[in-house]
């Protein structure tokens, strides 16, 4: 396959260029700055632009790009950078993959749990509707920008990823050390459910919708044994055989983070891989201490 990508120089991104490499694909990124390499192209999500033939002889389009949720304190600036990031280079994308639409198999552009808002013990399947808060709305708007796309009668799937287990980097990247450290434990209550994914299954998701005909729309892509953030603390701690019974309270967590630890640390989401079970996809990790014990 000709594949192109955009956000390939993040931790799911970079993963899924060596992956499709290895198999022998030709891989194309879409990159902001000024290429380096004869498979790079230059686009602009912020201005809608796209170097003339960057998607030229492309089979696939994988959408990864956007702005870090986490990566800054939720200041006002940082909230618009965050939508817009994902507003503009989505709506670019589409509209670039729907002019091409007899050639372009399919789009499998980035989404994110973060749909569902903060949702208690309720189990998640794709069907739910979209819940509230900041992020949710965020998430919203990202996958209706596709709608060029799936209007041109496009394939379109929008993967609601959960939180990505690589040693590379991402959430575990940044818990990792303080885990290391003894410093580990719960955040607030630690009754929270987190949807994790390891980064292998992430990847191994992406292939099976690539190929996978009969699946466009929203799917979960996260394993199918979500936990609390209790048990996932002491599955890490266990993992790197540390102690793991630090406590953060709420409070503290609000103080450091902001709005960003109501929604992105804090939140209870129960979210299960409905579409990828029914369509008979197989998890390497389903259990969260074998996933940590391989990453970390």
């Amino acid at each position: 396959m000709n594949v192109t990508i955009t956000g390939a120089s993040g931790l799911i991104g970079a993963a899924l260029v060596h992956s499709l490499h290895a198999d022998g694909h030709q891989v194309r990124r879409l990159v902001r700055r000024a290429p380096r390499s004869a498979d790079e192209m230059q686009w602009d999500p912020g201005e809608h632009t796209i170097e003339p033939g960057a998607l030229d002889d492309t089979d696939v389009v994988v959408h990864l790009a956007g702005v870090g949720i986490g990566d800054k304190r939720w200041r006002p600036e940082h909230k618009r950078a965050v939508l817009a990031s994902r507003v503009d280079g989505t709506t670019t994308i589409a509209e670039a993959v729907a002019e091409r639409k007899d050639r372009i198999r399919v789009l499998v552009s980035a989404s994110a749990v973060g749909w569902y808002g903060d949702r208690g013990d309720d189990l998640l399947t794709e069907a739910e509707p979209h819940g509230t808060g900041f992020l949710a709305d965020v998430v919203r708007q990202w996958e209706a920008a596709t709608v060029a796309a799936s209007d041109a009668g496009v394939r379109t799937v929008c993967i609601r990823t959960g939180i990505v287990l690589s040693a590379a980097g991402g959430a575990l990247g940044r818990m990792r050390p303080i885990f290391k450290a003894g410093l580990g434990g719960r955040l607030g209550s630690g009754r929270q459910w987190m949807p994790w994914i390891a980064l292998s299954d992430e990847l191994a998701a992406i292939r099976f919708l690539i190929h996978h005909e009969s699946i466009d729309g929203p799917v979960n892509l996260c394993a199918p044994d979500p936990v609390r953030n209790a048990e996932f603390t002491a599955a890490l701690g266990r993992a790197l055989r540390r102690p793991a019974v630090a406590f953060v309270p709420r409070l503290a967590l609000r103080a450091a983070f902001a709005d960003f630890a109501d929604e992105g640390l804090l939140v209870s989401q129960r979210v299960v891989p409905d579409v990828l079970f029914k369509a008979g996809f197989e998890f390497g990790y389903g259990d969260i201490d074998a996933a940590l014990r391989a990453v970390a």
